[in-house]
């Protein structure tokens, strides 16, 4: 008799997630999806046969609530992943409302740290389990703009790297996916750059998933989507300066005279 595999997936509702959502189905996990938005929770749950509850990942009482009702039903749970994220829209550090940038803070960074404390008796019992964190390309190169967001995904990839050394002692595994320009509701990246060379590069949300896949299948720490986009964050390690220098003087030329 094979041993039920149980995963949970923030935010679970579209983009990134209901594709994880389907590839995981298709791998015989049964899933918990997590999300803010109901009726789009349950129609991607309905479809890929999955249990769902309504949760903002951002506020930690309301993820401690949830998951102590997901494990009363699910004592042991072999997968979390951290995929619940919000845009920053372009804006930066000195024009977004702070209420917006607190908010990217809480559901970008800290949501991963909530869920994975909350999680973590279920996490343990199955013995050996996976947390697989979605953060970004923008997570590992800073140029200046969508500020705040940047910083937001650079906290969640420390976070993500730092508690797989603590939790390895455990039986846990952390992975984490570093996507680059991919196409969803909440990043429409194909309307947003026009130029055909950009075009091209912009990835379906249907690559992540398979990445975090073949991260849980073949022990995958950490990996950019598409594989490419390595190169630019080994350039943003070995000379942030010529980086920053770039960008600064983009930033200046675009300034109105």
């Amino acid at each position: 008799m094979q041993v039920e595999r149980v995963a949970v997936l923030t935010g679970g509702s579209s983009g990134i997630g209901a594709a994880i959502a389907r590839t995981l189905a298709g791998r015989d996990w049964r899933l918990v999806l997590l999300a803010r938005n109901e009726e789009r929770l349950r129609e991607v749950a309905d479809e890929v046969g999955a249990e769902h509850a309504v949760c903002d990942v951002g506020d930690r009482t309301r993820v401690d609530q949830v998951a102590a009702e997901i494990r009363e039903r699910h004592p042991a749970i072999g997968l979390l992943v951290n995929n619940a994220g919000i845009p920053g829209h372009g804006d930066g550090f000195l024009d977004m409302a702070p209420d917006r940038i607190e908010e990217l803070i809480r559901t970008n960074y800290l949501g991963s740290i909530w869920c994975v404390r909350a999680f973590l008796p279920a996490l343990e019992a199955a013995a050996r389990a996976a947390v697989v964190n979605v953060a970004s390309v923008a997570g590992v190169i800073a140029v200046g703009e969508s500020g705040p967001y940047s910083a937001s995904k650079h906290a969640q990839l420390a976070f993500s790297r730092s508690v797989g050394v603590e939790l390895a002692p455990r039986g846990i595994t952390v992975h984490s996916l570093i996507p680059g320009l991919i196409h969803t509701p909440g990043f429409p990246n194909r309307r947003r750059f026009r130029n055909a060379v950009v075009q091209r590069v912009v990835a379906e949300p249907e690559l992540v998933a398979e990445r975090v896949a073949q991260a849980v299948e073949r022990g995958r720490l950490e990996q950019f989507v598409p594989r490419w986009y390595r190169p630019a964050a080994i350039v943003q390690a070995a000379a942030p300066a010529l980086l920053a220098r770039a960008a600064r003087a983009r930033n200046t030329s675009r300034k109105p005279s």
